[in-house]
């Protein structure tokens, strides 16, 4: 009851507040566009390019921005690797050689792309397949952004926890350091998510991916709601990275899937005559779900995301002191809510990955024996 009335609270002083600012903001709309239009010193805020900027992918690791006397902004960033091959072989430099509109070795960046100064397109594998693009008028961009390097920074922290407890778990059975804090959660996962879903006997070959992949969505995740370096980015809502892991789980399951499975999908358990709409449903199932775990990952992060930049924005747009008083607080509390969720959307993916290999691996035969065996039981206590 008490975080009912708590999140009312906030709601009313949000709209409150935002009204009042509203009001503000159109009384001194005339005086701010008239600044604008003479001096020439400001530009108005644009919420969209900022949120855009933040959720997108980067060839640099931006840090902060900083104004001097003249009122131009300063960008203090890390650069990363440029790597890209073309007709006359590897280019290897940083993005701070081409940032800003600089051009260097015939390449530039633009809207935060890289792209030739030459005319030369960027390779795209789409367009090669389909014979649109030649290999050899095009350039192939390899570089390491903001995500991949956000990736890289994640695996190597993964490794050093979970290396570090394995040599713990050499030396002794108690769990030390790290592992005080994620033995709880590995047995939960192989406890409850695997062993229900995949069965009691062949869990264990699944184990190592199910684990990897709650981790690693998990942890980047948390990294993604850090608003300074090594965070800030976000790679769970980058929807190659979600359509890699559904794509790794669509694998694992279709190569693990037994005689039973695929009879299934050929020969469903329904009349003949109902074939030729069944079959076609069934395959087009298979894609289905590694389509869905790959939606749900990529929109629920990045709305998360958008959420918490929108609200933020509101205080730059409305140009108000009195709506930071609203601003602040809810994006505090949608913050909050997405460490659940963080965790939350790790647990439902792997949750889905096990429950998708469990379908493919069950022995039907065992499984109506194991059901006669719980409907007896279930009648003997019932009785």
């Amino acid at each position: 009851m008490n975080r009912k009335v708590s999140s009312l609270f906030f709601a009313f002083l949000f709209v409150f507040i935002s009204s009042f600012a509203a009001a503000q903001h159109e009384s001194e709309g005339e005086k701010s566009a008239e600044k604008v239009e003479h001096k020439g010193e400001e530009k108005p805020f644009n919420a969209t390019k900022m949120i855009m900027e933040h959720i997108g992918d980067s060839n640099e690791w931006h840090l902060w921005t900083t104004k001097d006397e003249k009122g131009e902004e300063h960008h203090t960033s890390i650069p990363l690797p440029i790597i890209i091959k073309d007709n006359a072989g590897w280019h290897t430099f940083l993005s701070k050689d081409i940032a800003h509109g600089h051009e260097h070795e015939g390449y530039t960046l633009h809207d935060g792309q890289v792209v030739s100064t030459t005319g030369v397109q960027k390779a795209t594998l789409f367009a090669i397949i389909s014979g649109k693009q030649k290999s050899n008028e095009v350039f192939f961009d390899m570089s390491i952004t903001k995500n991949a390097a956000s990736m890289f920074l994640s695996v190597i922290f993964m490794m050093i926890i979970f290396m570090g407890m394995a040599r713990n778990y050499k030396k002794s059975q108690l769990p030390k350091g790290a592992g005080k804090l994620l033995e709880p959660v590995i047995v939960f996962i192989r406890d409850e998510v695997a062993i229900p879903n995949i069965g009691s006997v062949k869990y264990k070959r699944y184990m190592p991916y199910l684990l990897t992949a709650f981790f690693f969505i998990w942890f980047n995740n948390l990294f993604g709601l850090i608003p300074f370096f090594p965070g800030g980015s976000n790679l769970t809502g980058n929807i190659a990275i979600t359509a890699v892991l559904a794509i790794i789980t669509l694998l694992i399951t279709l190569f693990s899937a037994n005689k039973d499975y695929w009879k299934h999908i050929f020969m469903p358990p329904v009349p003949i005559l109902l074939y030729p709409i069944m079959v076609p449903i069934e395959i087009i199932g298979i894609f289905t779900k590694p389509f869905a775990l790959m939606m749900r990952l990529f929109a629920n992060i990045t709305a998360g995301h958008i959420m918490i930049l929108a609200i933020i924005s509101l205080i730059f747009i409305f140009k108000s002191p009195f709506l930071g008083f609203a601003s602040v607080p809810l994006a505090l509390f949608v913050s909050v809510l997405e460490l659940l969720v963080a965790a939350l959307q790790a647990y439902i993916f792997t949750v889905l990955s096990a429950l998708f290999i469990g379908i493919a691996v069950a022995e039907h035969d065992h499984d109506h024996a194991h059901n006669d065996d719980d409907s007896v039981g279930h009648d003997t206590m019932v009785a």
